[in-house]
Formats: C-alpha cells, sequence, structure tokens
C-alpha cells in the first residue's frame, strides 16, 4: 500500500488536502497497535527503533523507485505519530 504507484483522485467528496497523511497516521497507528498484541514484551526502544525504521525506508522506496510517489518529511511525522499513539493506547488499556 505505501509503495504503489501514487494517483491524486480529487473526484471523491472524503477527498481533502493532505488526506494522504491522515491515511499513513492510520495505516501506522494500526501497524503498531497489532505489533504490540503480537510482541508485547518489547520494550519501547525495540518497538520504536523496528517501526519507525521501517516508517523511514518506506518513505526512501517510495523516492527511490519513482512510480510516482515521493519521500515527504511530514508523511513520516504522521507515521511516527501514529506509532505513538498506537504504543500508547495499547499500555494504557492492557493493564497485565
Amino acid at each position: 500500500m505505501l509503495l504503489r504507484p501514487g494517483l491524486e483522485n480529487k473526484e471523491y467528496v472524503f477527498m481533502f488536502p493532505n488526506f494522504d497523511k491522515l491515511v499513513h497516521f492510520s495505516i501506522f497507528l494500526a501497524l503498531g497497535f497489532f505489533f504490540r498484541l503480537r510482541f508485547p514484551r518489547f520494550s519501547f526502544l525495540y518497538f520504536s527503533l523496528i517501526l519507525i525504521s521501517y516508517a523511514l525506508l518506506t518513505e526512501i522506496l517510495q523516492d527511490i523507485m519513482k512510480l510516482g510517489r515521493s519521500l515527504e518529511v511530514w508523511d513520516a511525522v504522521a507515521d511516527i505519530l501514529g506509532l505513538s499513539l498506537s504504543y500508547y493506547i495499547y499500555n494504557r488499556y492492557n493493564k497485565n
């Protein structure tokens, strides 16, 4: 999903400027949450290193592959915010 060719379609009623940032945030929120479910004993450091590396790698690959997508710092920020919120939500509601 993150590496497929990008097509901005503005015909849909739900599209708005920077909609892709919301998509990035949502994808990484879900990814981080499911990662925590699968690996609950990983510390915040390991969680951050693995998933932030993945987020940055996908941004770099979007630029390198030249398939209509590009590296955007704000996409990476949205990814990291989604991961951070997922870590917080998991820890807040999982009292094991």
